[in-house]
């Protein structure tokens, strides 16, 4: 339907002359009107029966009434009636909208579409509200990645003038950015661009992950974010043109981005003005930017920071640096000057937590290094945010600084939203030795947000049953210590024999320092070996029948220097501990076990990981130490691609006895697959064994390689990955695939 002004002047008796000729109008009629009030349509016409008017005047006429909004056509006829000529004005209204409706859409459903709509029912139709849901339904399509979606508007009238207003989409198939071209680029080659920018080309996992979908939005922020980059290396006066957006045959999408980089700028003079706390030398050493560096934003927005922290450090939580520069486009240089107001000194007038619904204040203010009254600290604040954090109780933590109630004091806000703390996992596994195996566990590691852990867990198989219950306050009594117990049950049937244990542990532990604690941890076991296989040799003193009893303290030191526990990128975690068995009981052993792992954060959001783990069992009586308490490796947790249990000393008949020694190693490259989900790739290469006494530590290593992949899923932490054997002997196979999901336990 189209909007349509027509002006049809039927002049009488006035043939001869023309239209130039003025006209008596005696009377004014309107015809056709059905809703809309008569005394409206008239208040809108500029012109009274009696009036002397030109064409141009009623010209002007019929569009004050079009203007009303309520009118589908409207039209002026001039008709003598017994001498008198009457001005008639005919008008066709607008219809009623009196439903939407939706056709071939399958992609996206009603209820996504009906809010695009802008116009409601019921509504007199409306041409431009109509183009703009248009628009903003096919807006929604390019958010999905359908660019080739068509909407196309149909509006059905009936006897009464109303009408059913139908959108027939045709959705087509997914278009994503076949390729993104770069013009005019010599700094940064393609690759290089395409780190710096979210929009990405297509690639086989499109499917899944939707990579390479064009949001303009998207492309807008990666337009300024190429910007900002060659900001960074020297190219101040860098121009970067829209992106160039081309649908090709409605499969797919052509991107091409014209760059011209301007020259490399580097660093003129760099001073400082303003309030000096120190000498300038002093503090010039803090600015990372120096005379004949490039000219980078990054190290300049860096330098103030770092300077800024500096003040903050010492109490001027609100010191205002700002930059001023004098670009200089002969020699291509910019000199800087920092000038500096540093404010007063500001104390710390009240920490104020909100956001915590079941967490008690407690329990996150004693993760703040700073108290009420001391004087501000920007290094203890950014402390204060990493150690919330790492509680695993909040999904945000925001930890700000808000003007209190005078210009020396500041209010430290602590935003916090809390995430579900209790979790419950299983885990499914199979091995030539726990068989088929369902592990589960039941665990709330905010208790009554007390912030004290629980944890009940299980593990029910064909060959093997575990049971623990386990309390951990790592704040007994609001004081830095930690107390915790556990009592557990178990019972494995491995190949050779059967291992029975119930027992129990009590622990307790300080901070050393502001990253590591000391542990100290007493635990009490009964054990059984029984059900030894035939195939082992009587005779053979590496495993006898018997009950026994282990009464041991262990002490352990700890220290997590990573930035968050529950996903590392960079930091490193080192565990030392010490047991002495022999504080009654029949064991009598000496165990020291040295792990490390630390992470180094890479390109395009990778992480690489080292992990490291040796350890030494020794007996202090005469007899050997027990097969309880021997190393055993292989399997998901140490070496993978080797069955559990299933790495180390052999005897005569090929049984694995354990080890005194062990040693492995794990190298970890973990890539994103999907940022938003958790979902991580990962590239291994493990290394390692396990000896008895008189052999020599890491001789004859076992190695292995593979690939998996990680999921932080709402059940916990889930690992599929797939060891190779890179030198099968005999009886091994060349390759294990294990799979967890949950925690380990």
């Amino acid at each position: 339907m189209f909007k349509k002004i027509v002006l049809v002047v039927f002049l009488l008796g006035i043939a001869a002359s023309g239209f130039a000729q003025d006209i008596l109008v005696s009377d004014i009629q309107i015809e056709g009107l059905n809703r809309v009030e008569k005394s409206k349509a008239l208040a809108a016409i500029p012109i009274k029966p009696g009036d002397t008017v030109t064409l141009d005047q009623v010209d002007k006429a019929v569009h004050s009434i079009f203007a009303l909004g309520r009118f589908d056509d409207v039209s002026a006829e001039l008709t003598k009636v017994q001498g008198a000529k009457v001005l008639t004005f005919v008008i066709k209204e607008l219809p009623l909208i009196r439903r939407v409706s939706f056709s071939g859409n399958d992609e996206l459903a009603d209820k996504k579409l009906r809010p695009l709509v802008k116009l409601r029912v019921p509504s007199l139709y409306s041409r431009a509200k109509v183009d703009e849901s248009v628009r903003e339904i096919k807006d929604a399509y390019a958010e999905d990645g359908y660019h080739a979606a068509k909407i196309v508007p149909e509006l059905i009238t009936d006897t009464k003038n109303e009408a059913t207003l139908t959108f027939n989409i045709t959705e087509g198939g997914k278009v994503l950015i076949r390729e993104i071209k770069f013009v005019g680029n010599t700094v940064f080659d393609k690759g290089d661009l395409m780190k710096k920018i979210e929009t990405k080309e297509r690639w086989w996992l499109s499917w899944i992950t939707d990579r390479g979908a064009y949001l303009e939005d998207t492309m807008d922020l990666d337009i300024e974010r190429i910007k900002a980059a060659y900001h960074d290396a020297g190219y101040q006066d860098v121009k970067v043109k829209p992106a160039q957006v081309t649908l090709v045959k409605d499969d797919y999408l052509d991107i091409v981005i014209e760059i011209d980089e301007g020259p490399l700028y580097r660093v003129g003079d760099v001073k400082l003005s303003g309030d000096l706390m120190a000498s300038e030398a002093e503090l010039l050493k803090v600015v990372r930017l120096q005379t004949g560096n490039v000219f980078s934003r990054k190290v300049l927005h860096d330098s103030i920071e770092a300077l800024t922290d500096l003040y903050a450090d010492s109490g001027y939580a609100y010191a205002n640096i700002v930059p001023v520069t004098k670009k200089d486009k002969n020699k291509l240089l910019i000199d800087l000057t920092l000038d500096i107001e540093q404010g007063s000194q500001v104390y710390i007038e009240k920490i104020k937590i909100h956001g915590n619904t079941k967490t008690r204040d407690k329990v996150i203010r004693r993760e703040i290094p700073v108290t009420e009254g001391a004087l501000y600290s920007a290094r203890r604040v950014k402390s204060a945010s990493r150690r919330v954090r790492n509680l695993g109780f909040f999904e945000e933590v925001n930890v700000t600084n808000k003007p209190g109630s005078d210009d020396e004091k500041t209010v430290l806000d602590v935003a916090v939203t809390e995430k579900p703390t209790g979790t419950f996992s299983v885990g499914l596994g199979y091995s030539s030795a726990d068989k088929l195996m369902a592990q589960g566990s039941v665990s709330q590691d905010n208790f009554m947000g007390y912030g004290i852990k629980v944890d009940l867990s299980g593990s029910f198989g064909s060959v093997s049953n575990t049971y623990s219950l386990g309390v951990v306050d790592p704040h007994f009594l609001d004081t830095d210590w930690t107390l915790g117990g556990e009592v557990y049950k178990s019972a494995r049937e491995y190949d050779d024999y059967d291992d029975h244990r119930l027992g129990g542990a009590i622990r307790a532990g300080h901070p050393v320092t502001r990253n590591s604690k000391a542990y100290l941890t007493y635990r009490y076991e009964q054990q059984e070996i029984l059900n030894i296989a035939s195939t082992v040799d009587p005779d053979d003193p590496w495993i006898q029948a018997e009950k026994s009893t282990l009464s041991s303290v262990t002490a352990e030191w700890v220290r997590n220097s990573t930035d968050f526990y529950q996903d590392p990128s960079t930091g490193g975690i080192s565990k030392v501990s010490l047991e002495y068995a022999g504080l009654g009981g029949t064991e009598n052993f000496v165990k020291t076990i040295a792990e490390h792992r630390h992470f180094f954060p890479l390109f395009w959001g990778t992480v690489f990981s080292i992990h490291g783990e040796v350890g030494y069992v020794v007996s202090t009586d005469d007899d050997d130490v027990s097969i309880t308490e021997k190393f055993f490796l292989g399997g998901i947790r140490t070496i993978r691609g080797f069955k559990n249990r299933e790495v180390g000393p052999t005897d005569a008949g090929g049984n694995y006895i354990g080890g005194e020694k062990m040693g492995y190693f794990n190298f970890e490259y973990l890539f994103p697959i999907y940022k938003d989900l958790g979902l991580k790739g990962v590239l291994f290469y493990d290394t390692g064994n396990a000896w008895s006494d008189d052999e020599q530590y890491f001789s004859d290593m076992r190695n292995s390689a593979g690939a998996g992949v990680r999921w932080q899923s709402p059940m916990g932490p889930l690992r599929f990955e797939w060891g190779y054997n890179l030198s099968p002997r005999e009886g091994e196979k060349q390759s294990i695939f294990e799979f967890t999901i949950g925690k380990a336990f």
